[in-house]
């Protein structure tokens, strides 16, 4: 396993076009003034529910005692539509959480966006300058709670998991959005091997059809730019154990891991599988210093675990 390496590679583009910085402020106050009606009418829903509640036990109760066969026939013909009209209101409440989410990852999404653009632009603001200044430790706690925080993936009944949601890749045609971030297969000085980086995409040129990246650590920040096949994104939701199972790897399966308390991904073998929606993966590194060919044992978050072109061509042969 290589060493994290400390070359500086910065490679010219053309400044990305972005939206102006006014545009940005004026979208994200729309989006956060439209968030407390819906938070309110997520209350709302969920109050009217838990009212209905009590008519709907309150004729189960009579119908689980009831010996008569025309009585219960009587309780369970009025059972039906409660029962249909209250799972109306529970998918009515999953829509309304669903658009209250959307709407929070709009904002997020922005957010990121407006950072990117303001880099660019060359106006650094002060959180781009509080990254500057930070420490590697506290990077790493960063990085560790962005993946823990991951967005779940809760489809609608009969939905199938999309793309970008665990170990389910991104469609040939996708690009990964300013902000986002990516696994990133760069050269370096001090390795004759590419080296696998987190890193953050800045823009993407559809005329050449390559990103132009930033390294993620801040201890002298490379700037790349790659082809697609160099950058895989990384998921972009959680894959729920218990709903989801077909968007999970394998045990076995052979993948890119980034290695804890660094901001390189190495090759590992998945080992144990997350159990809940708030577990991670149990992976082991391939590394030759020990006699197993392994590492012991450590726990990766979904979102930093990735497969790359090479991997998946390699497994369909």
């Amino acid at each position: 396993m290589t060493s994290r390496r400390q070359s500086k590679q910065v490679a010219s583009s053309k400044t990305p076009d972005f939206p102006q910085l006014s545009e940005y402020d004026s979208r994200i106050q729309k989006l956060l003034n439209s968030l407390p009606a819906q938070v309110n009418n997520i209350h709302k829903q969920r109050d009217e529910y838990m009212k209905g509640g009590c008519d709907v036990e309150t004729l189960q109760s009579k119908l689980e005692s009831e010996q008569k066969a025309s009585a219960i026939s009587a309780y369970e013909q009025q059972l039906v539509p409660l029962y249909k009209k209250r799972k109306e209101e529970v998918s009515s409440h999953c829509e309304t959480i669903r658009k209250a989410l959307e709407t929070i990852t709009e904002i997020k999404s922005l957010q990121q966006q407006q950072r990117i653009a303001r880099r660019v632009g060359g106006q650094n603001d002060s959180d781009e300058q509080t990254r500057k200044n930070v420490r590697r430790g506290v990077l790493m706690c960063i990085l560790s709670k962005d993946a823990r925080t991951l967005p779940l993936w809760i489809g609608r009944p009969g939905e199938v998991a999309p793309p970008l949601c665990g170990a389910i890749p991104a469609t040939a045609e996708y690009v990964s959005s300013p902000g986002d971030k990516v696994a990133a297969r760069v050269k370096t000085s001090q390795s004759e091997e590419d080296q696998w980086i987190l890193a953050e995409v800045i823009s993407f040129h559809t005329g050449t059809q390559r990103y132009s990246v930033d390294d993620i650590d801040e201890e002298g920040r490379e700037s790349h730019v790659l082809s697609k096949r160099r950058v895989v994104p990384l998921p972009m939701w959680k894959a729920n154990p218990d709903t989801d199972v077909n968007a999970l790897f394998e045990i076995g399966t052979v993948v890119m891991a980034l290695y804890p308390q660094t901001t390189c991904f190495y090759r590992a073998k998945i080992d144990g599988l997350p159990v809940d929606s708030s577990d991670h993966y149990s992976v082991l590194f391939e590394d030759n210093s020990y006699s197993t060919g392994y590492s012991p044992v450590f726990g990766v978050e979904q979102k930093h675990i990735v497969i790359t072109r090479e991997m998946r061509e390699s497994k369909k042969k």
